[in-house]
């Protein structure tokens, strides 16, 4: 079964649609945590992830390659642009996955799908223009550097 998030009422660009919750764990612990739990995962810095322990509305927030959600901080996710009732609430995991922990085939259908969704994925400059504003922290601390000509 499919699941996803919905908007039930229009929401306003940069209006808070959810804030995820759960235990903040370290990467060795993250990596020992059984699949489930790290399918609703989220990286909040360069070591540390966010595990919800309960399901909630807010983990069924899908990836797109044509987002209309984003980051704002490491917990909020935001709305990139206006969203209409009954259009599903969706984020690119490019906006806060820096690690290889969640690589998947992608299905979004989106014109500009990227068809492989991978911890690398943030390293592209077109995202970071189109996702200006709405990376997590670490990435976007990461991005800065790149642009610097520093390493990462």
């Amino acid at each position: 079964m499919q699941y996803g998030v919905f908007a039930r009422e229009p929401i306003a660009k940069d209006e808070r649609i959810a804030v995820w919750g759960g235990e903040v764990v370290t990467r060795e612990n993250f990596q020992a945590l059984p699949d489930r739990l790290r399918r609703l995962s989220v990286q909040i810095e360069e070591d540390l992830f966010l595990v919800a322990l309960n399901e909630g509305p807010a983990d069924y927030v899908n990836h797109s390659c044509n987002p209309n959600a984003g980051m704002n901080g490491q917990i909020i996710v935001v709305a990139m642009r206006d969203i209409a009732p009954g259009e599903q609430v969706c984020f690119d995991y490019a906006m806060t996955d820096g690690s290889d922990y969640d690589e998947f085939e992608c299905s979004c259908g989106a014109p500009n799908c990227r068809r492989q969704i991978t911890g690398r994925d943030w390293r592209d400059p077109e995202l970071w223009e189109r996702y200006a504003g709405y990376f997590s922290p670490y990435l976007a601390r990461r991005i800065e550097k790149l642009k610097r000509g520093e390493n990462v």
